[in-house]
């Protein structure tokens, strides 16, 4: 049987997705409450790994266990988030009989970045406070260079797992939220390490005058890490919501 499970979480805590031997994770904490409250282990495999200072408003994870649990599918998620903080929520979890891969099931994945003008104390955890003057109309307009099929290595940090480094972005878009707030969202059958981050951090440069937008083509094309932009902070962005053909 499988569990699948729909996950919220503010990510500033946490040393991302991944379980890790020596930092607190979300995957490492949410195995750990299914412990305490089952008394079995599970090994649960996110559809995003998410950096550290991520966050995930729908994160979608699943786990294979070998035979009924004895508890529903509406009991377990209130028993978890029993034994987890509160900047973790299992929103609900769904018992399949049926073949499910969180990852490789997924046909899409998106995100939002989420920017602000003026500094906010209550803003601190999601959105990023932009310090210096950029030109609104630039920023809007620059998201259309990477609404594309392409290979995205230029803007990704490196990782062995990663096996196909051609993305194809269907969504890529900023939006003025109000006068100090802009939001991009992008949306793609999959995505690299860091690269939402990259684009968004390149984006700004091209907005403060930094770099040009006409540089991004062969950008791309010339495969080259070192061609890209300052990572933009973790804490302005979130992976909104997971695509699959036949489950949630």
């Amino acid at each position: 049987m499988y569990l699948i499970f729909e996950i919220e979480y503010d990510g500033t805590s946490y040393s991302g997705w991944q379980r890790q031997k020596n930092a607190v994770t979300i995957q490492g904490e949410i195995e750990r409450a299914f412990r305490e409250i089952t008394g079995r282990e599970i090994s649960l495999t996110g559809a995003g790994r998410t950096d550290a200072g991520v966050h995930a408003r729908a994160q979608i994870a699943h786990a294979e266990i070998g035979d009924e649990l004895g508890i529903t599918a509406e009991q377990l998620p209130l028993a978890l988030n029993s034994k987890l903080s509160f900047d973790i929520r299992i929103k609900r979890i769904v018992f399949s009989e049926e073949k499910f891969h969180a990852r490789f099931d997924a046909i899409a994945r998106e995100y939002s970045y989420t920017i602000v003008t003026r500094y906010s104390v209550f803003d601190r955890h999601f959105c990023t406070h932009i310090r210096y003057p950029i030109d609104r109309n630039l920023l809007l307009q620059s998201a259309e260079l990477f609404l594309l099929k392409d290979d995205f290595t230029t803007f990704s940090k490196r990782n062995s797992d990663i096996i196909n480094n051609v993305c194809d972005v269907t969504v890529s878009k900023w939006v003025v939220v109000d006068e100090n707030t802009l939001r991009y969202t992008i949306r793609a059958n999959h995505f690299l390490y860091g690269m939402v981050r990259s684009l968004v951090g390149t984006m700004l440069d091209i907005s403060r005058g930094k770099r040009d937008a006409s540089e991004i083509a062969t950008a791309l094309s010339c495969r080259d890490r070192s061609l890209q932009s300052p990572l933009a902070d973790a804490r302005g962005l979130i992976l909104e919501k997971i695509f699959y053909k036949n489950y949630l």
